[in-house]
């Protein structure tokens, strides 16, 4: 499982947290078009995110667990490639 600490939680303004669904979608069309970005973000995924700092900690613990359900309450019913990256995630953390 993949924990995420998060210190000083503040409250996330709308601008924010439409920067962060971006950064999401961003993320997710690189995923599917970019093997390597793939394998980095799966072995490191703070190596592998630095440019996407409007993710918030809970996004980004999203994105790493494969937690296609909190993404899609977010942003909308994910497509085959991006769903099917989540799920291979899901499976790597209960392996």
């Amino acid at each position: 499982m993949v924990r995420v600490r998060i210190k000083n939680r503040k409250p996330i303004n709308h601008k924010e947290r439409l920067k962060g669904r971006k950064a999401i979608l961003k993320v997710l069309a690189r995923v599917a078009g970019d093997s390597q970005f793939l394998a980095r973000l799966a072995d490191n995924p703070s190596e592998a995110l630095p440019e996407y700092y409007a993710l918030t900690h809970e996004e980004t613990a999203a994105l790493v667990s494969g937690d296609t359900k909190k993404i899609e309450s977010w942003l909308s019913k994910l497509d085959q490639r991006h769903a099917t990256w989540l799920c291979c995630q899901l499976s790597q953390e209960k392996g």
